[in-house]
């Protein structure tokens, strides 16, 4: 969508389309999502991903250098907490574990933009996505040097 003075921005395209969808609509996206997280925590739940032949990819950043990038060790982080193992989750990715309850806000606001507006412009803003990207760096150098 571009504004008056001409510049485009992708936010704006997506606040229209998420305020365009009707109620209904949106119980359906709710309920597709809630069905594809029970998938999820199900093949997680019961498939270890760092079991030999397991069927969940390896991180091509890893295996080209070397180095973890901010996800590696999600996977197995997500298996961990199925399993209730959050002090194991913590040491495979912290980042990813503190961050998931951020991620589902972010989601909740995204399908329910009308109710939270206040919060989704917080979660969109630039400084808030900056200080996410600037905290995910530093993790990387860190975690990389340790």
């Amino acid at each position: 969508m571009y504004a008056a003075d001409g510049s485009y921005s992708i936010r704006r395209d997506v606040v229209t389309l998420l305020t365009s969808i009707s109620r209904p609509n949106k119980i359906l996206i709710a309920a597709i999502v809630i069905v594809a997280a029970i998938a999820f925590i199900y093949i997680y739940t019961t498939f270890d991903p760092s079991a030999d032949g397991s069927l969940f990819p390896r991180c091509t950043f890893k295996t080209l250098t070397g180095l973890d990038c901010p996800g590696c060790g999600s996977q197995r982080a997500i298996h961990a907490l199925l399993h209730g193992n959050i002090i194991e989750a913590l040491r495979l990715n912290a980042l990813f574990v503190i961050e998931l309850p951020l991620l589902a806000l972010l989601a909740l606001t995204s399908l329910f933009t009308d109710r939270f507006h206040r919060l989704r412009r917080i979660l969109v803003s630039r400084t808030f996505i900056l200080t996410l990207l600037a905290t995910i760096i530093i993790f990387t150098i860190v975690r990389n040097l340790v």
